[in-house]
């Protein structure tokens, strides 16, 4: 005769060595050291070094020694398809179907996609992005892809709590299937539970299991009570499918869920011995674990059968831990109790809580219902607590046999009693208090005068009762609540070691940044933000393999990067500073990962960036690393993505080399203090490359890089700096309220009525603009064009203005680079531009054309054909040529108004030149040189009454002159209206950095 070994404890596993001893054949028993009940019903046992080794396969298998069989019960490796093929593998038959179908109907997600195939209805469901899936279809169930029981499941009605559920029923599943793999489902409630039992593709029946308490099922009924005919033979048709779909064989269970419309749906399919398969052997008299053995054994059981009465089964449960000096189950006609326990059995709750199923049988379900309450009450079990009275309570309750899933749980609970919030193992138990250790984590739980039901050691599910006399909430009952007085100026030796780490304070290097006139890092950032949250202040260069800890906290705080997110002017900006007294500013291992984090953070939360990027670029000197060329470093690239997309300001006072310098002109604004030194290189790395000995001064002073376009603008020092670093922000964070402006009939004394006089054009700007709004931009460089940001009635906008103090207004290569560069910032950040209009054109000749001007100076053209921003054109007094059209976008049409002042003048090119390039035979022909003379001012006269602005008007090639002192009145309602929808991620690639 063949030997099975039973993979399992407690009552099942008397259940299947029962069984396997009715057929003669030899049995083995898996027990550990707290855990050999059932070891008396088998020939022999096999001490597990564990409770954990029922999951082990290697320890189970290794057990097997001289079997032929192995039955793994339910739970445990019961579905793992893992195991039965290493049975296979060791010359074992395991007790259940193939492998195959273990891994198709043991994945629920694989199950319910087959169910969907064959035709049988399914909820929703999903197997990640939980959250999306959520959004769609609101409350939903997180369950286990593996097992059963009701482990691993939990109802979430709230995003909030999505997480949490999704963590939790990971660490059960884990915990009880070896498995962590979960999905998630649409909640159908409210609902029955009903299940079709098969024997192969053979249906038995079916049975109630919709009395649950936390999704574990606690009273099952068969067959399913007040159940349509037409529905009962539609779910048993539906499992019978499902059931072809796979070829099944052995003993399962196919599980629906049923609306109260009658509608049903798949829930999942169960390819093992169910633990309530009991009351199905009652209505049919079949023993189902005896058909199970034959089958595996290749013998074809006998399933004809009558089906009879109603059977119910009860699942008493342990609540608590101890020795049970009492252990009577009930007896008599109709009622069977499946237990493994008797006197002298030690309670514990390292495993399922269940200690009996009691099972009655009669001829209709409401005699089954009293012969239920009589087996109860005869029930005695003394040494630990039960749920005996809580099933009580249920049979009594009007709807049990109608209930739905979540009746239970909407019941109120009259026991009293301190329980655990967690499945974990009781580490203490001492002052009022119990203690429960699961995933690392202790959760300690008052339990005050209450008496303890649990010891140290004794593992508990989630919801065990540790003590009885107090309430749910864990307070002793009648108890007077004691606050706790706590000191709230107390530190503690952890927060204090927090708070000295925080302390940056370092006095003599903030001295010596005072001698010399300048302001420390983290100075700079509190003028600069209102308020600011620090990142990474705790960090330190990466050099422990050559200085001590206690050194670099003192001389490396924050790895000399003071970096964070504050707020300017109301608005979040990431602000960031290089400590030019921890280590020279240099960019080491750890600042350069800061910097990577904050430049990820402005591009996720659309942040500007402020840098104060005094330094000396990389660092030589961190040991902590593994790198070799440095090269891969991100902050760079992280930083030029940045362009165009958020606001870059950049600030340079002191020296600022090599890395630190290209962080400086990645940024669209450069403010530098007049002691600023700018160097792609210091001076080691020129000396380095054989180029020469200087001195820092000497390598990119401001006298350099202002005339030069590098710096935007000229600061005396840090406090400056940091103030028109506010103001170069507040252009980005819209309208302001209040606003005050000129008298603008100044406007009408601007330009001299002698049209060849120059003028401040300056005056024009700052009379128009709101008072106080003007921030020119690279004022020393490309001085032909004026490029300013301005406010006008409190709405921001670019400027730009030739300058015709400086080579009459005309435009040459660095004034059209300036002013192609100014259109791009304004258009990346949705800045209306109004052009002010001076010139006779660009600039020519030979050494114009040394400066490249056929390409500097249509920049300029191709910027401003390509702005998607409000763009108006004032003419002030010349408009000549390519120049002028330059300045207009490419053409007079293309502004949302083309106005000019009543000094206005427009011509394909200046009056003089054209006169003397269209009449230069008439001219040339006339010998006085005094009457030429007049003759060609005569000319130039009538050419310009034919192009002064109210003839160009009369043409409509502009759309009006106007008073100077009403312009303003255009700009407000035709260029900074707001009627522009808010931008979404970057328009163009970049800002040109030049």
């Amino acid at each position: 005769m063949p030997t099975l070994l039973v993979a399992n404890r407690g009552e099942i596993a008397v259940r299947v060595l029962r069984a396997a001893a009715d057929l003669g054949w030899g049995t083995v028993a898996l027990v550990t050291d707290s855990d050999d009940a059932h070891a008396r019903f088998a020939d022999r046992a096999v001490r597990l070094p564990d409770q954990r080794s029922y999951l082990d396969a290697d320890a189970v298998l290794g057990a097997a020694s001289g079997c032929d069989l192995v039955h793994p019960g339910y739970g445990f490796l019961a579905e793992n398809a893992g195991f039965a093929r290493r049975c296979a593998e060791a010359g074992l038959t395991f007790v259940g179907p193939p492998p195959e179908v273990l891994e198709l109907l043991g994945d629920k997600t694989r199950a319910r996609a087959l169910a969907a195939g064959a035709g049988v209805p399914v909820l929703a469901g999903a197997g990640e992005d939980f959250e999306g899936f959520f959004r769609v279809h609101g409350a939903c169930v997180v369950k286990a892809v593996a097992g059963g029981g009701g482990k691993g499941v939990r109802i979430v009605r709230g995003l909030a709590d999505l997480d949490a559920a999704v963590r939790r029923c990971r660490a059960e599943a884990l915990a009880a299937f070896g498995d962590d793999a979960v999905y998630v489902e649409e909640l159908l409630e409210p609902a029955r539970h009903v299940e079709v039992q098969l024997v192969g593709t053979t249906v038995l029946g079916d049975r109630d299991c919709s009395v649950q308490s936390h999704h574990q099922k606690v009273i099952e009924i068969a067959p399913a009570p007040d159940l349509a005919d037409d529905l009962r033979a539609a779910l048993h048709d539906a499992a019978t499918v499902i059931a072809r779909a796979v070829r099944y064989t052995g003993l399962g269970t196919v599980e629906f869920l049923l609306a109260p419309d009658g509608r049903f749906a798949f829930l999942e399919a169960n390819p093992r011995l169910q633990v309530e398969h009991t009351v199905t052997e009652q209505v049919t008299g079949l023993d189902l674990v005896r058909a199970q053995l034959l089958l595996a054994s290749e013998v074809e059981p006998d399933l004809a059968h009558t089906p009879r009465g109603s059977a119910l089964q009860l699942r008493v449960s342990l609540t608590s831990t101890g020795r049970l000096s009492a252990f009577t189950p009930p007896t008599g006609p109709g009622v069977r109790v499946d237990t493994h326990a008797s006197v002298g059995y030690r309670a514990g709750l390292g495993f399922d809580p269940l200690l009996a199923k009691v099972v009655v049988h009669a001829d209709d379900p409401a005699t089954a219902l009293r012969r239920a309450r009589r087996a109860l009450d005869e029930f005695a079990v003394d040494g630990a607590r039960t749920n005996i009275p809580f099933l009580r309570g249920l049979l009594d309750h009007p709807d049990v046999l109608r209930a739905h899933t979540g009746l239970v749980d909407s019941l109120p609970r009259e026991d009293t009693g301190a329980r655990s919030p967690v499945q974990g193992v009781v580490v203490a138990v001492e002052d009022g208090q119990v203690v429960v250790e699961a995933m690392k984590m202790q959760h300690v739980v008052a339990v005050g005068d209450g008496r303890v039901l649990v010891s140290v050691g004794d593992q508990v599910p989630e919801g065990a009762l540790l003590a009885e006399g107090v309430d749910a909430a864990g307070v002793d009952i009648g108890a007077t609540a004691k606050a706790v007085e706590v000191d709230l100026d107390e530190v503690r030796p952890d927060l204090a070691e927090t708070l000295a780490r925080h302390d940056f304070a370092r006095p003599e290097a903030e001295a010596a940044r005072h001698a010399a006139g300048r302001r420390t890092a983290r100075e700079n950032i509190a003028d600069l933000c209102e308020d600011f949250t620090e990142y990474g202040g705790l960090a330190i260069a990466a050099q422990r393999r050559r200085r001590s800890l206690d050194e670099l906290v003192e001389r490396t705080p924050a790895d000399g990067l003071v970096a964070g997110i504050g707020v300017v002017g109301g608005e979040r900006v990431v602000a960031m500073s290089y400590d030019y007294a921890v280590l020279a500013g240099t960019q080491g291992i750890r600042n350069h990962a800061k910097k990577d984090r904050m430049f990820v953070l402005a591009e996720r939360q659309r942040l500007p960036v402020v840098l104060f990027a005094e330094g000396g670029g990389g660092r030589p000197g961190d040991t902590d690393h593994d790198g070799v060329s440095w090269l891969d470093c991100m902050a760079f690239h992280l930083f030029a993505k940045l362009s165009a997309l958020v606001p870059l300001v950049g600030i340079a006072s002191g020296r600022c080399f090599a890395g630190n310098a290209v962080l400086l002109g990645t940024c669209d604004v450069v403010i530098a203090t007049r002691d600023a030194t700018i160097g792609m290189g210091g001076p080691a790395m020129i000396e380095g490359g054989g180029l020469g000995v200087f001195r820092p001064e000497e390598v990119g002073p401001v006298d350099v890089q202002v005339p030069n376009g590098v710096v935007d603008v000229l600061v005396d020092d840090d406090a400056e700096a940091v103030a028109v670093a506010r103001k170069y922000l507040s252009y980005f964070q819209g309208p302001v309220d209040r606003w005050e402006c000129a008298d603008q009939r100044l406007l009408r004394h601007v330009v001299p009525e002698d049209r060849v006089r120059a003028y401040d054009v300056r005056a024009a700007v700052e009379t128009l603009a709101d008072t106080g709004s003007v921030l020119e931009l690279r004022a020393a460089f490309g001085r032909g064009i004026v490029t300013a940001l301005v406010r006008v009635e409190g709405r921001p906008l670019g400027l730009i203005a030739n300058d015709p103090a400086h080579l009459g207004g005309a435009i040459d290569s660095d004034a059209a680079d300036k002013a192609a560069r100014f259109l791009q910032l304004c258009d990346a950040f949705d800045l209306p531009v109004l052009s002010l209009c001076d010139t006779p054109g660009f600039m020519v000749g030979p050494d114009a054309e040394r400066t490249a001007t056929v390409r500097h100076l249509t920049r300029l053209l191709v910027a401003g054909a390509n702005l998607d921003v409000p763009f108006g054109f004032v003419a002030l007094r010349k408009a000549y040529g390519l120049g002028a059209q330059a300045m207009a976008a490419g053409s007079l049409k293309v502004p949302r108004f083309a106005i000019s002042w009543p000094s206005g003048e427009f011509g394909p090119m200046g009056l003089e030149g054209a006169v003397r390039l269209g009449y230069r035979r008439e001219l040339d022909a006339i010998d006085d040189p005094a009457q030429r003379r007049e003759a060609f001012e005569a000319m130039v006269a009538a050419a310009y009454e034919h192009g002064k602005a109210l003839n160009v008007a009369s043409a409509f090639e502009i759309d009006d002159v106007v008073d100077p002192a009403d312009t303003r009145h255009w700009v407000t309602t035709q260029l900074t209206s707001p009627d522009r929808v808010a931008r979404v991620g970057k328009k163009r690639p970049f800002v040109d950095t030049w």
